[in-house]
């Protein structure tokens, strides 16, 4: 078994990861879901729990229980969503990152659990490790902040937020990145995401939403820079 599922997870994580994976096209529309049993050992649990979880993804409307048949997902992908993916520009994104990451944080702190921090630590320090590499440490920036929404558990917050990973692969973003990643930037950068999961690890929720702040502030500003040049 996976860090992620070393902790007994319920109806309501399990339902969670499956959404994640409908929202991401992993599971497709009238894609066959595989049987409890399997889901009951992918993630550890009991499979009246693997029950209760596709059952609420059923009220959702994400999938559909056939009874002898199997759990069909159902879920049709929204175009306006790809539209607003595709259209959103990098201050855009910014703002929308600041309207959601510093709750996120607070999330974090109520919900994150041991291997959740562990694995931002391990981030924190790939990202130290890529002063002169801009696109590794802002790969390592992408998975530090995925896994930040990652455990909130939210599942509705980690959908958003993956629309929001899919502007950063964008042209525009790219070449935001070549502008604004710079050797005094990324060290910049990297104190701010230590200085966030310090304060997430000794549950300190508005410490650590006022740092997220701080450090998106700091990112919108160096975008601003780089849209004028």
């Amino acid at each position: 078994m996976t860090a992620q599922f070393e902790q007994k997870l319920g109806a309501t994580d399990i339902a969670a990861l499956v959404r994640r994976e409908i929202s991401k096209g992993n599971l497709q529309l009238h894609d066959r879901l595989p049987p409890e049993r399997v889901l009951s050992e992918r993630y550890g649990a009991a499979r009246g729990t693997v029950r209760k979880a596709l059952m609420q993804l059923e009220e959702e409307g994400f999938v559909e229980i056939r009874p002898g048949s199997g759990t069909y997902v159902v879920h049709k992908p929204d175009d306006t969503a790809a539209s607003a993916v595709e259209n959103a520009t990098p201050l855009e994104l910014m703002d929308t990152r600041f309207a959601l990451e510093p709750h996120i944080c607070r999330l974090a702190v109520l919900h994150g659990r041991r291997a959740d921090f562990d694995l931002l630590e391990t981030l924190c320090t790939r990202m130290e490790n890529c002063l002169g590499d801009p696109m590794a440490f802002s790969e390592a920036d992408t998975a530090f902040h995925r896994a930040l929404v990652d455990s909130t558990r939210n599942g509705l917050l980690i959908w958003i937020i993956d629309q929001i990973g899919n502007v950063r692969g964008q042209d525009d973003w790219t070449r935001m990145r070549h502008l604004t990643l710079d050797e005094a930037t990324i060290t910049t950068y990297n104190a701010q995401h230590r200085q966030i999961l310090n304060a997430i690890r000794t549950r300190e929720p508005e410490r650590a939403a006022n740092i997220m702040k701080e450090h998106l502030e700091t990112a919108r500003l160096s975008l601003t820079r780089a849209a004028a040049t």
